[in-house]
């Protein structure tokens, strides 16, 4: 496997891996009317490329496969970590994850699903609050979780976005 920066050109495989990891994956923790209202199939490819460009981010692959993407901003916001669903429990996310995490000071934040949430409760993370967040129409539960990290440990100061 190989960690490396997005391209642009990316974009679509990427697209196609968020929508298959969401509709399988976490399935386990969310309904069908959930899923499709996360992930819809149609995605703004201009939007996520966009989004990708203004983050640091990051695409794993298996040879000429994508396997898995994150992303995060320059204030420590863990936007995206997604891995396919037949490459799952490999070490991809946390690779990504470290990686990731290596490139802001400072605390990190994610708003992480219902599955995501032991993972980056395994990394350190805390759970600030459960929340519903509506996606067409449709609530789905997530947790604002922080990690500490750096300066900021010592001094106990936490990232206070609103989310």
């Amino acid at each position: 496997m190989k960690i490396r920066k997005y391209r642009s050109l990316d974009c679509k495989e990427l697209t196609e891996l968020f929508y298959h990891t969401v509709h399988t994956v976490n399935a386990r923790d969310y309904t069908k009317e959930q899923l499709n209202a996360w992930a819809d199939g149609k995605p703004d490819l201009e939007k996520w490329d966009q989004g990708f460009g203004s983050h640091y981010s990051l695409v794993a692959a298996e040879g000429e496969c994508l396997v898995g993407f994150g992303d995060i901003d320059e204030t420590g916001y863990l936007d995206h970590l997604y891995v396919h669903a037949e490459y799952q429990g490999r070490g991809i996310a946390t690779a990504i994850c470290d990686k990731l995490e290596q490139a802001v000071s400072g605390p990190i934040e994610t708003h992480a699903s219902i599955t995501a949430r032991p993972f980056f409760e395994k990394r350190g993370y805390q759970v600030v609050k459960e929340q519903r967040v509506e996606r067409a129409g449709v609530q789905l539960t997530n947790f604002v979780m922080i990690k500490r990290g750096g300066k900021d440990k010592e001094a106990g100061v936490w990232n206070t976005r609103e989310p």
